[in-house]
């Protein structure tokens, strides 16, 4: 056997990526050079005290061990390579190669060891896999679950980001929690950001709305620290993307977005903006935990030791320092409110749509920011539920599509004008054109643009009246309608002896009046309407009354009203307002005081003032009269509605007729137009029937009556009889 054994396309995995490259065992040491980054691995010879002979995905691999604890794996080889290496292990290495078998069950029960670097995983003592601790990146821990994350490797297609270890509640051997203690393994080997030293500042309580809730900033060289009362976060500056501020629409309070790549992870959920909410009244008096020197030399300028100002100002002024990044701020758009951003709703939450100079940002649930390069189209579209308002699309070259909806129309100009002038690809821009000439027409017409939606509405409502027609003229043709001649068309479409029905005289007449009698068109009656209560009076003021009295605020801005014009010339009445109040809050005690005595002292005479008042019968007086004056015109309306309302009585009586006639001495109730008509026809219709059913007895009765007469002459009489006798 010679000196050195070399092979070829042995693979070394890197966090989650295979690096190809060549193994020699040499006497003297391992030596592996990985031919994509021609990095080395030199283990020698008396360093090696472990050798494993492992099946996995590659093949075969060796499992190296050295007594400094580090761990070396290799993996490509073939079956046949065992017995040549093993034999040059105990040679040169004195050390044996084993084989060892991986449990392949798949079973997720197991127990956890740590051996070195390595976290290995163990069912029924097989190694079912190990986890380097190196490549972990953060170590959480739940109630009983521990939650390893892991660094990305941007040369791997998939790469594995988070294990969940479940850890069954029960004490360790030392009397330590088992979670605890797990953790404590990890993080002792991990690659873990650990907050080494003091942080450069600190800030308390900051309201965060993504993740929510209340956290305590603190700021260290390298990363970020959000602490808070369930959850702590490390956010390495390198993964800072962008920083935003933003104005909020009230004008009173600030965003600061941090975007971030990779985003930061709580479970399931993944947080790729943090977004901080500011008010702008808040003010901070910041100290850095740095010396002068170190400030100027690190930071060369950007920030001081000792700095006082807004707090949103004094966040994003360290932050832009140790990220290193810009602050991107809204441009020069404007709506239609002079805000700087669009109210809108975007997956059924109301947020806030800034347009920037190179994208859009949708703040804040979900926060979403859209660049220029990645937009596709945008399209104005009609609002599903009204025309007040209208829906913002965009479509990102990747195919996926963002609706921003419930604009106010008011905004419409101002966004399509800033669109146009950003260059975007309008998909309907010959409507919103025509629309952009007049504003009313965009909410009014009909006309600009095919709706489907409104032709069918449309449609339905002819049907509706077509259908609401023809019932009015099937009652006023009972009037005009023969029984004999609907017979005849119903003979005619359903029966086979349609010649027959045309000869015949229509049939009986009580297979007529039956027929008539289902054809009769029933009426409707319309309910009674109750008359409303009429609505209680409202009280009336006493303006012959003495005034209320004047708050300590209102008498203080009286008479400091002059005063704050001339201190602040042309301001306007609103600002005078705004300026009072502010001046107030600032008065000391003492001076609120005076101001306070005089308030009293004004209630007092006030309340003297109206006592007297109310003696003296003045403001009874004016009360009752005033009272008097409004029962009267209310009566005279009273009694105009009873006369108007005999009066239709009257006429509805009289011109009911029929079946009208009789109805209204039984019930007075009102009774429409059509009713009455309904009547008036089924009443005449009766008259008919009875008349021809009068003339059809008439007719029966004369026949009968010659009938007996032609027999009472055929038959001869008793005397006559007897004289032929």
């Amino acid at each position: 056997m010679g000196d050195t054994l070399e092979f070829n396309e042995i693979y070394q995995e890197v966090k989650g990526s295979w690096n190809d490259g060549r193994l020699r065992f040499a006497k003297q040491n391992v030596v592996y050079k990985s031919s994509k980054t021609g990095k080395v691995d030199n283990i020698p010879a008396g360093e090696l005290n472990l050798a494993q002979w492992r099946r996995v995905c590659l093949g075969h691999g060796i499992k190296l061990s050295t007594n400094s604890g580090h761990v070396y794996k290799y993996d490509g080889f073939r079956d046949t390579d065992f017995e040549k290496i093993s034999e040059f292990f105990k040679a040169n290495y004195k050390v044996e190669l084993t084989e060892k078998d991986m449990c392949v069950k798949g079973w997720n029960w197991g127990t956890a060891k740590f051996s070195g670097p390595l976290l290995s995983f163990d069912v029924n003592e097989s190694t079912a896999f190990e986890v380097p601790l190196s490549s972990v990146s953060q170590c959480a821990t739940g109630k009983n679950e521990v939650t390893l994350e892991f660094h990305q490797n941007d040369d791997a297609e998939v790469s594995l980001m988070e294990v969940r270890f479940y850890v069954p509640p029960g004490q360790s051997d030392e009397g330590q929690d088992p979670v605890e203690a797990f953790a404590q393994n990890v993080l002792s080997k991990a690659d873990v950001i650990q907050a080494t030293g003091d942080a450069v500042c600190i800030f308390k309580e900051l309201q965060c709305l993504t993740p929510r809730g209340r956290y305590d900033i603190r700021i260290y060289p390298t990363f970020l620290h959000l602490h808070g009362k369930t959850f702590d976060y490390k956010i390495p500056y390198t993964t800072v993307l962008r920083l935003f501020l933003l104005p909020h629409k009230d004008q009173r309070q600030m965003f600061f977005v941090i975007s971030l790549d990779p985003p930061i992870k709580q479970g399931q959920t993944r947080y790729h903006f943090l977004i901080l909410l500011f008010s702008k009244e808040e003010d901070l008096s910041l100290t850095l935990n740095m010396s002068e020197e170190d400030v100027e030399r690190r930071f060369e300028g950007k920030l001081s030791k000792n700095m006082s100002g807004s707090l949103y100002e004094m966040v994003s002024r360290v932050m832009k320092a140790l990220v290193n990044r810009k602050i991107t701020v809204p441009g020069n758009f404007q709506g239609h409110s002079g805000a700087q951003c669009i109210t809108c709703s975007y997956k059924a939450s109301s947020g806030l749509l800034y347009p920037l100079e190179r994208g859009f940002i949708y703040v804040h649930k979900p926060p979403v920011h859209l660049r220029f390069e990645e937009i596709s189209c945008v399209n104005f579209a009609r609002g599903t539920t009204t025309t007040r308002s209208f829906d913002f699309e965009i479509e990102t070259k990747q195919g996926n599509q963002y609706t921003f909806s419930s604009i106010e129309r008011e905004e419409y100009g101002k966004l399509f004008d800033f669109v146009n002038a950003k260059k975007l690809n309008i998909k309907n821009r010959g409507f919103k054109e025509g629309i952009k000439g007049n504003k009313d027409e965009y909410s009014d017409s009909d006309e600009d643009q095919h709706d489907a939606y409104l032709e069918r509405m449309k449609a339905e409502g002819k049907i509706r009246e077509e259908g609401n027609d023809s019932e009015e003229s099937d009652g006023e043709s009972d009037e005009s309608f023969n029984p004999g001649e609907e017979d005849d068309d119903i003979a005619e479409e359903y029966d086979s002896n349609a010649s027959e029905s045309d000869s015949s005289d229509g049939g009986d007449d009580s297979e007529q009046e039956e027929k008539s009698k289902k054809k009769a068109k029933i009426p409707k009656v319309v309910k009674e309407k109750k008359e409303r209560k009429p609505r209680r009076e409202k009280k009336q003021k006493d303006t012959g009354g003495p005034k209320r009295p004047m708050s300590a605020y209102m008498l203080w801005l009286n008479a400091s009203r002059e005063r704050i014009k001339s201190e602040n010339p042309g301001i306007s009445v609103t600002e005078i307002s705004k300026k009072a109040g502010e001046m107030w809050r600032q008065l000391g005690k003492d001076d609120k005081e005076e101001w306070d005595g005089k308030a009293v002292e004004a209630k007092k005479a006030y309340d003297k003032a109206k006592k007297e008042y109310n003696e003296s019968g003045e403001g009874a007086s004016a009360a009752a009269a005033k009272k008097e004056s409004k029962k009267k015109p209310a009566k005279k309306e009273e009694k105009k509605r009873k006369s108007a309302g005999g009066d239709k009585e009257k006429d509805r009586s009289s011109g009911g007729g029929g079946g009208g006639g009789s109805s209204g001495g039984a019930n007075d109730s009102f009774k429409s137009k059509e009713f009455i008509e309904t009547s008036e026809d089924s009443s005449s219709e009766t008259e008919r029937k009875s008349k021809s059913k009068s003339k059809s007895k008439s007719k029966s009765k004369g026949k009968r009556k010659e009938e007996s007469e032609e027999e009472a002459a055929s038959t001869p009489h008793s005397s006559e009889l007897e004289e032929s006798d």
